[in-house]
């Protein structure tokens, strides 16, 4: 399978002799829904920005599609549909407007243009905005707006940076949906977020930045896998009973009716059930304290701190 982005050896150091990367390498396979996560300041942006021509690289190659952004950056930049986090639009512009002007930068001629256009805004659930003025759209069909725009070319890779971000959890599922929909048509998607159950439930494939450098990468059901511990709340159908305990295990009363288990690897989870029937307080639901990937998260800064 040939790569949709791959990054390496990129560096930059900006005048002040900040070093933002610092030598990053990062492949992203044609048809993946990959993740790009790290902290504020980490890298995430710099290096979408230089992939999408904003920043200027101090060093390092960058291929698009196998077109490398210094042989020839038009090219390349076709190939690409960048969803930023700010809103930029022609507040008094209209919603079709935008998408027709959008694809004019492509070359596109208008009576296509204005197909997508339609293709776009019915897809993400806008198409009754089509003659709106971008000021009267609320902040989640901006986003969506932003989506279409980003697509309007029909650009093979589309790179998502915080797109849910101020949106509500209804729009932010049909979002997933048609996102989903999307990457399964062949197009590759590279997102950045900070809902890192967002990423959990979009992604197959991971990487992290920290301080200018990968700290890790890999699938994120690998990376899961290597977990050393979760944390289960389970709900009971009657009170724990007093003192309730089981050898080798944390346990923690959070209520009269929820215990917290802390499961180390290798832990199984039936142990704690069993117990629990045989003492009288069956387990109704089960769920997860925290979100995993963001457990994952944390331990892989630490480790690199």
């Amino acid at each position: 399978m040939s790569a949709a982005l791959e990054i390496t050896g990129l560096q930059k150091t900006y005048a002040n002799g900040f070093q933002a990367l610092k030598g990053i390498d990062l492949k992203v396979e044609e048809g993946d829904f990959f993740a790009l996560l790290g902290p504020n300041g980490a890298g995430k942006s710099t290096t979408i920005g230089i992939v999408s021509s904003l920043v200027s690289k101090t060093q390092g190659n960058v291929k698009i599609c196998g077109i490398d952004i210094d042989d020839d950056f038009s090219l390349a930049k076709k190939q690409i549909g960048i969803v930023p986090q700010e809103f930029n639009f022609n507040v008094f512009e209209n919603v079709e407007d935008v998408l027709i002007h959008q694809a004019g930068y492509y070359g596109i001629p208008i009576g296509i243009a204005r197909k997508r256009a339609d293709y776009y805004l019915e897809k993400l659930g806008i198409a009754d905005k089509k003659h709106v003025q971008m000021r009267m759209l609320s902040g989640g069909m901006k986003r969506r707006l932003m989506i279409a725009r980003a697509l309007v070319h029909e650009p093979r890779v589309l790179i998502l940076d915080e797109p849910t971000a101020g949106v509500d959890i209804e729009m932010r599922r049909s979002m997933y949906d048609f996102l989903r929909q999307t990457n399964s048509e062949g197009r590759t998607i590279i997102l950045t977020t900070h809902y890192l159950e967002e990423a959990e439930m979009l992604c197959r494939n991971v990487a992290i930045i920290n301080q200018g450098t990968i700290v890790t990468r890999g699938s994120i059901k690998d990376l899961l896998r290597d977990l050393n511990s979760e944390t289960f709340l389970l709900d009971t159908q009657d009170e724990l009973p007093a003192n309730f305990s089981v050898p080798g295990f944390d346990l923690r009363p959070i209520e009269p009716t929820c215990l917290e288990v802390e499961l180390a690897r290798g832990q199984d989870l039936t142990e704690v059930f069993t117990a629990l029937s045989q003492a009288g307080a069956s387990v109704v639901s089960m769920r997860n304290k925290e979100n995993r990937l963001e457990r994952m998260f944390v331990n892989v800064l630490e480790g690199a701190s």
